[in-house]
């Protein structure tokens, strides 16, 4: 898909407006996993998330090879859609974006303030992306996909990042959405010649990845009901899930409370904000907590913005308890 030229010149166009993010290796996840922890911070980018880094790529090149093209348009649950927003004001293209009935608030909140025209319309994400699509080919925009090679491309960069500075690491837990960022970090792996293993993470409320992963073979799903709302796909990239299969060695599926108690450990043993899939690698590596023993881990916390009211409902309380921090441990 790319060389390591390639991607170090990507690096450069995301490193305009991104500087590095952190890779800390925090003492109480060690303690909680029996294992040395890096968490690779993407919750800190200007957007809160990991996907600003494709957008900046995308938007860059299409500005160079197609500077006629009168505006993008894209679907997304919200950090797609932020990352969108935020290039494509950065190089003055007109943004718009489609979410579903019922989207986060404040991720809306967040596109519109980066610049994007939000239009809602649909009861998932799939059916946001098929209408973006119908209103692509009416309107004459580009249509942006939520996997596209200049996207991998981008958000390659916290992986390049991150494994220049830990090359040690014995294994990467990834959640996958559309699936750019493990495609990512494989791609990244294999070019730097390093032997860290890769494991995928997903919903048990949307599983679509898993379930192609196990049949070797794109499989759909009919509902994505998860919370952890930027893993909620029904419907795998064929291109990632070709690269998942090649490179990941399995696909671990985690449930919401599992993901809600993984949230909580990061607030409580890093004082970090983690949005579902963001916390969805530490629920991973907690779930094969016996594998890891002794071991150097690397967790993707892909990204940070989750409603303050979400947030509150789903882990506030047992944060605040006794019987909550007990659970915890």
């Amino acid at each position: 898909m790319f060389d390591l030229k390639e991607l170090e010149r990507a690096h450069e166009v995301v490193g305009r407006a991104v500087l590095p993010t952190p890779a800390h290796a925090w003492p109480l996840l060690a303690q909680r996993l029996g294992a040395t922890v890096v968490v690779k911070h993407e919750n800190h980018t200007p957007t809160g998330a990991f996907k600003v880094r494709g957008g900046l790529v995308y938007v860059e090149r299409m500005k160079r090879e197609r500077p006629g093209t009168v505006g993008v348009i894209s679907a997304t649950t919200g950090n797609h859609g932020q990352s969108l927003a935020f290039a494509a004001s950065r190089y003055r293209v007109p943004v718009t974006i489609y979410v579903p009935h019922g989207n986060s608030v404040e991720k809306n909140r967040a596109m519109r303030a980066f610049g994007a025209n939000l239009v809602e319309h649909g009861e998932d994400f799939q059916v946001a992306r098929e209408e973006a699509g119908r209103r692509a080919r009416q309107d004459g925009l580009e249509f942006v996909p939520a996997f596209h090679p200049d996207l991998v491309k981008g958000v390659a960069t916290y992986a390049l990042e991150l494994l220049r500075k830990a090359p040690d690491l014995d294994v990467i837990y990834v959640p996958i959405g559309q699936g750019t960022g493990i495609s990512g970090c494989i791609l990244v792996r294999d070019l730097l010649g390093l032997r860290t293993e890769i494991v995928g993470v997903q919903s048990t409320l949307a599983p679509s990845y898993a379930l192609s992963f196990a049949a070797g073979t794109v499989v759909t799903t009919e509902t994505s009901n998860t919370q952890a709302d930027g893993m909620a796909t029904r419907s795998p990239d064929s291109d990632a899930l070709e690269i998942i299969r090649k490179g990941a060695s399995r696909i671990v599926q985690v449930s919401d409370d599992e993901i809600a108690a993984a949230m909580r450990a990061y607030w409580t043993d890093t004082h970090n904000l983690a949005e579902g899939a963001g916390a969805a690698a530490l629920a991973a590596a907690l779930q094969e907590k016996k594998k890891l023993q002794g071991k150097r881990v690397g967790l993707i916390l892909s990204g940070g913005n989750i409603d303050f009211d979400l947030f509150r409902r789903w882990v506030g309380p047992e944060v605040a308890s006794p019987a909550g921090e007990r659970a915890l441990a």
